[in-house]
């Protein structure tokens, strides 16, 4: 029965989606399929309504919503380009100031933001005049811009974390928090040193004359405010002062103060940002919601059991076992966004990497790693589209940089992978693990 239900289930939702019907409505019709062998048509229907319900009825998504408030507040608050004067102020000395400060001002942004899309439009329109009259390569800068981008969706506070969060069976949101900073960083990290490298052999030069102490005192203070939201959100979801609900809600009235303290947010552009806001809210409940079949009938005929007992059947070498796992994560995440896949991918790897001793933690982090690198890889690519866009260039001229970037996260991806500690010292450190 596991393995005729997952090939229902496969089979319709592919060909939903190369029709192109909407993700959230592929998986629940693929679900409602697989249910239909196991009851009747009217029963089917209402398994499927009831487990809906039951997946958007869970306290802890109320955080999805204001944190996707929060962003989108942030977005349109000014902060951007407080972000990039820092960055530019404090990494400015190195080859390729513009680039290093493009990935630098993405990691931040992305992270305040929760949008790898909007870090991408942002930060990369900030800094495109300045690469322009210095003579940078339009194809290098959209690359650099793109490639670093999704690095703000692991450092928190992250909707994909708090998804997984829920799908994984309350894997703990402040451990996913924490554990997100070194991936985050390592993937900055990672595109700052192939920045570097780049810039060396195209002969771009760091800022003139001697380290300006001052102007980074000032890009400090000025950057401050933004930066704060991360801490006081996440110091107290990570020290136990609030939870995440209360902590999205909290970020909320924090970019809000922000934003009309720096008098770029008025009353009808923020009714616009609530509305838009809701929309996406509501598409990404929706979604959680009927995944939720799809949850059910995978627990009902055993299919992530049968998938485990096929890849130990294989090989029962861990090494070989992630290894699988991350190429089809990634081939999957050129194709679908990051939250349809945590919803589908969770419950079909978990179980498989709990065999084997590693934490949820960890896998949760390889897992958005993964889906993270499909924000930046055609056909879909949103993330990497919007830079060529920015950019205003060609994905032929952007591909041979974006190949380096790839390798240099691959090596990440590699470390989070292989390196527990990547993923968990931080939350060990906190008692949390």
């Amino acid at each position: 029965m596991a393995i005729q239900s997952l090939v229902i289930i496969l089979t319709v939702l592919i060909a939903l989606l190369v029709i192109g019907v909407p993700i959230s409505y592929a998986i629940g019709i693929s679900s409602l399929a697989a249910i239909l062998q196991i009851v009747p048509m009217d029963v089917s229907v209402l398994t499927g309504a009831q487990r809906t319900f039951v997946g958007m009825s869970k306290f802890s998504l109320t955080a999805i919503p204001f944190f996707i408030l929060a962003g989108n507040l942030m977005n349109q608050g000014g902060i951007a380009k407080r972000l990039v004067d820092f960055v530019l102020a404090l990494l400015g000395k190195l080859p390729g100031a513009l680039l290093v400060t493009n990935v630098g001002a993405n990691a931040l942004f992305g992270a305040i933001s929760g949008s790898a899309s909007a870090a991408a439009a942002a930060v990369g329109s900030m800094v495109r005049e300045g690469e322009d009259e210095q003579g940078y390569d339009k194809a290098v800068c959209a690359a650099t811009n793109g490639a670093s981008a999704p690095s703000g969706l692991l450092i928190p506070p992250s909707n994909a974390l708090i998804t997984y969060s829920l799908v994984s069976g309350g894997t703990s949101v402040a451990a996913l928090f924490l554990a997100g900073y070194i991936p985050g960083l390592l993937w900055t990290v990672c595109c700052i040193v192939v920045a570097v490298i780049i810039a060396k052999k195209k002969g771009y030069q760091g800022t003139p004359g001697k380290f300006d102490w001052k102007n980074l005192f000032t890009a400090t203070m000025r950057a401050i405010p933004a930066l704060s939201l991360i801490v006081v959100v996440i110091g107290g979801i990570i020290a136990g002062v609030f939870t995440a609900t209360e902590g999205s809600a909290i970020a909320v009235v924090y970019a809000l103060i922000l934003g009309i303290f720096y008098r770029n947010i008025t009353w009808k552009s923020f009714w616009k940002i609530v509305v838009d806001s809701a929309k996406m809210s509501g598409m990404i409940v929706f979604l959680i919601g009927v995944s939720n079949i799809m949850g059910w009938v995978m627990a009902f005929t055993q299919i992530p059991q049968a998938i485990s007992a096929a890849l130990l059947g294989l090989t029962n070498n861990p090494i070989i076992i992630l290894l699988i796992m991350n190429v089809i994560l990634l081939i999957a995440g050129t194709f679908m966004d990051v939250t349809p896949a945590i919803l589908i991918f969770t419950p079909l790897f978990l179980p498989i990497v709990k065999t084997f001793g590693m934490d949820p933690i960890q896998f949760g982090l390889i897992l958005v790693y993964n889906l993270c690198i499909g924000n930046i890889t055609p056909p879909v690519g949103n993330t990497l589209f919007v830079s060529i866009k920015i950019g205003n260039t060609t994905l032929a001229r952007v591909m041979p940089y974006m190949l380096m970037y790839y390798v240099a996260i691959l090596i990440g991806l590699l470390l989070v992978t292989y390196v527990p500690a990547v993923s968990l010292a931080l939350p060990a450190a906190a008692g949390l693990v």
